[in-house]
């Protein structure tokens, strides 16, 4: 076998992937895109689509939806988890539902109108206080996918989220009686990923997601407030290595269990896998300080080059999505996402 991405796998996963399967037709249009780069507008990318909006989950979850763009409750839409309207908007995105449907395209505008606080990121209870990388991460993604790029309310969305990394313009929380812009104690507390849910140590999974979406962010409109933050995530995320994902704890003695466990579909959870996802398309996919996160990720492929399920929210979304334990289409997508940007000595090291 050739010396590439492919001779890692161990069958042929990729032709798994590309079958037509009406459980998870969202694959096929992505293993289409992500693994064998057919652009969007391809016929085979577009009949993909259409099957991913006519069968699966996207269909259930939109049955579910409020005729006014919302899930559950009108209103900011983080409670309930993993039910309400910045959940699905997430995981609509992950799945491959379609912008030009109008459910999904009310459902962002929803979103887009609800759930930004007056800063411009996207706050779990719509104020200044509950600016939360880890959600602000997951909805600029998804609404960058859906195709919003210079959308002016997005655009502030992501200037706040790279800001929010670097410090720019943004006080300390015990500066807030004398500066207009200034972090809370009770959200992201301070740069560098600092977060009141870790300590107000910096926190790598809202970094995982913060650098999730500005890796999404077009070359061209990447300001300099995105590109600082894109250097200072990186620098942060390879800090440690991925395999270990020892990052800063406030009181834990080791990382969590989350880290090791590749699931789908992802919500503020992060794992290795995503950690990874993240770190090649930041250009990294020859790094030898990702050596041992792809070993860890070959090593959990069965006979066959599948990945299995090992983390799921089933039982707490609208529908449930593969079967824990199970080989998992979605997250053999994910490593393959992975995999195909390994090169240079990296795939080198990992075919020895």
């Amino acid at each position: 076998m050739a010396d590439t991405w492919t001779s890692l796998l161990r069958g042929d996963s990729l032709s798994w992937l590309l079958e037509r399967d009406d459980d998870h037709p969202g694959v096929r249009c992505f293993a289409l895109t992500d693994v064998l780069g057919a652009e969007p507008d391809a016929p085979e990318v577009v009949d993909a689509r259409a099957a991913a909006m006519a069968s699966g989950p996207v269909p259930t979850i939109l049955a579910a939806q409020h005729r006014d763009g919302y899930w559950v409750e009108p209103g900011v839409g983080y409670t309930p988890k993993y039910r309400s309207t910045c959940w699905q908007i997430t995981f609509l995105a992950q799945l491959g539902a379609d912008r030009a449907d109008e459910r999904v395209a009310g459902g962002c505008e929803y979103v887009l109108e609800h759930a930004r606080a007056d800063y411009g990121g996207f706050s779990y209870n719509g104020r200044n206080s509950g600016l939360i990388q880890c959600l602000e991460g997951n909805l600029c993604a998804a609404l960058l996918d859906f195709g919003f790029s210079g959308d002016q309310r997005l655009d502030s969305a992501i200037d706040w989220l790279a800001r929010s990394v670097t410090g720019a313009g943004i006080a300390a929380p015990e500066r807030r009686k004398s500066h207009p812009v200034h972090y809370y104690r009770s959200g992201n507390s301070g740069p560098g990923f600092a977060c009141s849910a870790n300590g107000h140590l910096g926190c790598a999974w809202g970094a995982v997601k913060a650098m999730l979406a500005l890796s999404r962010v077009p070359d061209g409109r990447r300001s300099e407030a995105v590109s600082a933050a894109i250097a200072a995530g990186l620098d942060f995320l390879l800090s440690r290595d991925p395999a270990t994902a020892d990052y800063p704890m406030a009181t834990a003695t080791k990382p969590s269990g989350s880290w090791f466990k590749f699931g789908f579909p992802l919500g503020y959870v992060t794992d290795v896998l995503q950690n990874l996802e993240v770190l090649v398309a930041l250009g990294h996919g020859d790094d030898p300080r990702l050596a041992r996160g792809i070993e860890l990720v070959l090593s959990k492929q069965d006979e066959h080059g599948r990945w299995p399920l090992e983390y799921t929210y089933n039982g707490k979304t609208w529908v449930d999505i593969e079967r824990k334990g199970a080989p998992s289409k979605w997250v053999t997508l994910r490593a393959l996402r992975v995999l195909r940007h390994v090169e240079g000595e990296l795939l080198s090291a990992a075919n020895a």
